[in-house]
């Protein structure tokens, strides 16, 4: 095949929607264990109607039991004891309307809730632990913890608790622990098996290889420089603005409304710019985990459109393409890539990248047993959003063989200049 010909397919499906309506849940968590009565947050917004967002309403099994008049929706909701399904929904004053749906359990009586890991589950070195605990003290759960072999190795302050561990290898006997302002505590452990076999692909920002291409409309095909209406540059080796002293700054300016640069490097397989070329296909038909680590530096949100953070693998006919896009000036929120519709699709989570710093987020997915592809979690800054969502796979030319990732820096309306540096850059597959 011609070395650029899958990103030009890429190019096409990867359009950037300029319109959008957005329910963006900051409480309850997806799949969160709550108290009741429980709290529900959550802020709306849209430019699909000129006029705005006219309100926002709860639905608990499909019976709609608060709304407001307002963009911002925040109560508690007193709930039965067991599984709901909880909507938040906003109505525009178009006739409008956009909904995110929230499964969650509500607690009979206080107790620990980790949603992550599964006990006596098998993980990787690097481990996400979400928990919620509950209590009947009046006044409520003070803080919450990690131990790993009876050690102590995280607390937080108040109900919830979201971080990544470093695990070492084997058998480790794990639990979260609550602690409540009547001096009890509940204790939830977790057994778990660390597996050792994730191999790492270090400072890719700074690694050889990289390819660019401009995307404008009305196609979004892959344009090679010089592109009209549509510049950029890459420089590596930036010691000013950098946590290594080797990040690398991406800079994208032009006339063309919305236009994106995408920069992608070839890493597993064909073209492989880590020595890793598989041509015996002994290596790629092996991995089914992968995770996306970087650094980035936002110099301006007010002119970011997005930010776009993919994985893809290609293999025996069957393409993926773990897709990751954060929304900034285009409504602070992360949306997924669905295969399977072609289109990209809003998770409900909130992206809200420290502007004028460093922000470091880690993207974990995994390819299934049927190639399908599951979007795991998306970590920003600290806090891991467990999305569990899953998305078909797609056909690809049988020739393409390997796994490239991609960032991308997507233009706004004027499509005024902007740059952003990326910095620890490392790619885990296992």
């Amino acid at each position: 095949m011609a070395r650029f010909s899958i990103h030009a397919v890429l190019a096409l499906l990867f359009v950037t929607a300029s319109a959008y309506a957005n329910v963006i849940v900051s409480s309850p968590g997806n799949g969160e264990t709550v108290s009741s009565p429980a709290t529900f947050a959550a802020t709306a917004n849209t430019t699909t109607c000129s006029r705005g967002v006219a309100a926002m309403g709860v639905y608990i099994d499909n019976d709609l039991v608060y709304t407001v008049d307002s963009t911002k929706l925040n109560t508690s909701l007193t709930l039965s004891v067991g599984k709901h399904t909880a909507v938040i929904q906003e109505w525009d004053f178009c006739g409008g309307v956009t909904k995110s749906s929230v499964p969650i359990t509500v607690a009979d009586k206080g107790g620990v809730f980790v949603t992550s890991p599964a006990n006596n589950s098998t993980v990787s070195g690097v481990t996400n632990f979400v928990a919620t605990a509950t209590t009947t003290c009046a006044g409520g759960v003070s803080a919450m913890g990690v131990y790993v072999n009876n050690q102590l190795q995280y607390k937080v302050n108040g109900a919830k608790l979201n971080t990544q561990l470093n695990l070492s290898p084997g058998l480790q006997k794990t639990a979260v622990q609550e602690w409540d302002a009547c001096g009890g505590s509940a204790l939830a452990p977790v057994d778990l098996t660390v597996t050792s076999t994730e191999k790492t692909l270090p400072n890719l920002q700074a690694s050889k290889g990289w390819n660019s291409w401009g995307q404008i409309a009305p196609t979004w095909g892959d344009c090679p420089a010089p592109c009209p209406g549509v510049t950029w540059s890459m420089q590596q080796g930036v010691s000013s603005t950098s946590l290594s002293g080797d990040a690398t700054k991406f800079s994208l300016s032009g006339t063309d409304p919305y236009g994106d640069v995408l920069w992608e490097n070839p890493l597993i397989g064909q073209f492989s710019t880590q020595g890793l070329p598989d041509t015996d296909k002994s290596l790629l038909p092996t991995l089914h985990n992968f995770t996306y680590d970087a650094w980035f530096f936002v110099t301006d949100a007010a002119v970011t459109q997005a930010l776009e953070f993919d994985i893809n693998m290609f293999e025996n006919t069957v393409g993926q393409t773990w897709g990751t896009e954060c929304r900034v000036e285009a409504g602070n929120e992360w949306d997924y890539w669905d295969n399977g519709v072609k289109k990209w699709t809003p998770t409900g989570v909130a992206c809200n990248p420290i502007n004028g710093g460093w922000n470091h987020v880690v993207i974990q997915v995994q390819r299934e047993a049927d190639n399908s592809l599951l979007y795991q979690s998306i970590t920003l800054n600290g806090v891991t959003a467990t999305l569990n969502i899953k998305s078909a796979p797609f056909t690809v030319p049988a020739s393409w063989y390997g796994i490239t990732v991609n960032y991308q820096m997507d233009g706004d309306h004027a499509e005024h200049a902007n740059t952003t540096y990326v910095d620890k850059f490392n790619f885990l597959y296992w």
